[in-house]
């Protein structure tokens, strides 16, 4: 069964259709310059996917749906799809305008489901029709701070907020033109605290000037709060303010009556297919050879070259000026001082620390004897004796042959 809904007046038009559950082609006839909102349901998905495997659980699989024009890979321009999570409806919302009228946009409407990964497709026709009143000559657009735009694009919702605006502005003719998030005017994720939204702009079109009430946020003492991030003094704001939260700084009222027109000249877009050209005509093996010697010299010859000219200019500023010599004959005379100094540390004599004498194992009574001399690093001894008391210095016994007695000498 097609369920379609249109939600019109004798001054208030918004199209709203939800999907066919026919199999074939669905056609919608929408207007020229008035909101275009389709709804994709995925009640009516649900029963071209195979049932849950056990009777009594409940269907209800995540459905994502994927949207394009016939052909292309992505929708028109004036076309916007958006669907929050798997578990909720898809929606498909923008404005034509009357350069797309009587060309019929076939929209492929793709179904994937989450659970079983199979998918289901089907067709939306979208007949834009124009209108008389297209375009209306006065035109508002309201940012709504306290709406998401997929909440902004029921029905119901839509519908009070137009009641709202023409409770205030009291044309004769009312119209929603375009709705847009915040989101794609620049603006920021909302932190997920304090059921903050993303906001949503609102466009109207009326066929009367703007009420005296729309109006007051263009009073020098409203332009100066809203400068300074104050809220503005606007008389109607307690109409809106029940359901919706509208910064009256962000209103923008345009009478396109008194708009000039700008006429830009674009060059002729043309087919979009390149000239034919032929067949590729690869190159003939008849080439001539290339001999890159003479490169392959010339990339060894010049760093060589220079590493040679820095070398000849290094050694003459070294060893020819007298700078250099001074410099050579200074590192010398270090070095040869540093030899001499270690080759006498090696031949003085001083007192070898506790560590170096003979050890008494105290269970098996044998002598373990010192490390030889040699095997230390006297280079790192002290050149001066520091010991002072060389009289008091202790020398442990020595162990002597059997039938000798062990003399302790202190000294």
């Amino acid at each position: 069964m097609t369920t379609a809904s249109t939600c019109q007046s004798t001054d208030t038009h918004v199209l709203v259709t939800i999907l066919s559950r026919a199999h074939a082609d669905r056609n919608v006839y929408p207007s020229a310059g008035v909101l275009f909102v389709h709804v994709l349901e995925r009640e009516y998905f649900k029963g071209e996917f195979p049932p849950y495997p056990k009777s009594g659980d409940a269907s209800n699989d995540p459905i994502t749906f994927s949207t394009n024009l016939q052909g292309f890979p992505d929708r028109p321009g004036w076309l916007r799809y958006i669907q929050r999570t798997p578990v909720s409806d898809g929606v498909l919302y923008g404005s034509p305008t009357a350069e797309h009228v009587g060309k019929p946009t076939v929209i492929e409407i793709t179904a994937y489901n989450r659970r079983t990964f199979e998918t289901a497709r089907h067709n939306l026709v979208i007949n834009i029709m124009a209108t008389e009143e297209f375009p209306l000559p006065y035109q508002a657009e309201f940012y709504i701070k306290n709406m998401n735009v997929e909440e902004m694009l029921a029905s119901e919702v839509l519908g009070d907020f137009l009641g709202a605006v023409k409770n205030v502005w009291q044309p004769e003719r009312l119209n929603a033109i375009n709705i847009t998030s915040a989101l794609d005017r620049g603006g920021r994720v909302p932190l997920p605290i304090n059921n903050l939204k993303e906001g949503v702009y609102v466009m109207v079109g009326a066929d009367v000037p703007f009420s005296s009430c729309l109006r007051e946020v263009e009073s020098p003492h409203n332009q100066l709060r809203c400068s300074q991030e104050m809220e503005p003094a606007i008389s109607c704001d307690k109409k809106f303010r029940a359901q919706f939260h509208i910064d009256w700084c962000k209103i923008s009222l345009v009478d396109i009556t008194k708009v000039v027109p700008v006429y830009v000249s674009r060059p002729d877009p043309g087919p979009g297919i390149l000239p034919e050209f032929g067949e590729y005509n690869p190159p003939s093996e008849a080439l001539k050879s290339r001999d890159y010697l003479s490169d392959f010299v010339v990339t060894l010859a010049v760093p060589s070259a220079v590493a040679l000219v820095l070398f000849v200019v290094l050694g003459y500023a070294m060893c020819c000026r007298r700078e250099g010599v001074i410099q050579l004959v200074q590192h010398s005379s270090i070095q040869k001082s540093s030899k001499e100094l270690r080759s006498l540390s090696k031949s003085r004599e001083i007192s070898w620390p506790l560590s170096t004498l003979p050890v008494f194992n105290p269970v098996s009574g044998e002598v373990v004897p010192p490390l030889h001399p040699d095997s230390y690093e006297t280079t790192s001894m002290p050149l001066m004796q520091t010991q002072t008391n060389l009289q008091n210095q202790i020398t442990i016994p020595q162990q002597r042959p059997s039938g000798e007695s062990h003399d302790h000498i202190v000294s």
